[in-house]
């Protein structure tokens, strides 16, 4: 069985910095993009940062210059760098993938979430 799991949230006073870690285990094929979600108390999950297996980064304009997204393919995992945290940042982290178990065959996964909490 596929699962994402993340580590790395924790409480950071404003300026300071955290790094997130996803891996995914189980029978895996091909994860072509890999994806960092945040969501806050009563509103809607976000997309924060994507990056695709050839190393092709993207970023939600409010954390641009601020993230950093890179991957390790050969141990399918994700990270996110994460400085001059804010505290708009507080949210709940969610990794994201679509996973090909077979090719052809894919699924989209999501992570438990690790709490990122950024203090003034």
């Amino acid at each position: 069985q596929v699962q994402l799991v993340e580590s790395g949230g924790g409480l950071v006073q404003a300026g300071g910095s955290l790094r997130l870690s996803c891996t995914a285990t189980g029978k895996i094929f091909n994860i072509n993009v890999m994806n960092w979600y945040r969501q806050a108390p009563g509103k809607q999950r976000d997309l924060v940062a994507s990056i695709t297996s050839g190393g092709f980064s993207s970023y939600a304009d409010s954390v641009k210059g601020r993230f950093t997204i890179s991957r390790d393919n050969a141990k399918n995992a994700v990270y996110l760098q994460m400085n001059n945290l804010k505290p708009e940042d507080t949210a709940v982290y969610i990794c994201n993938a679509p996973i090909a178990v077979a090719p052809q065959n894919h699924s989209d996964y999501w992570g438990q979430g690790t709490q990122v909490t950024v203090s003034s």
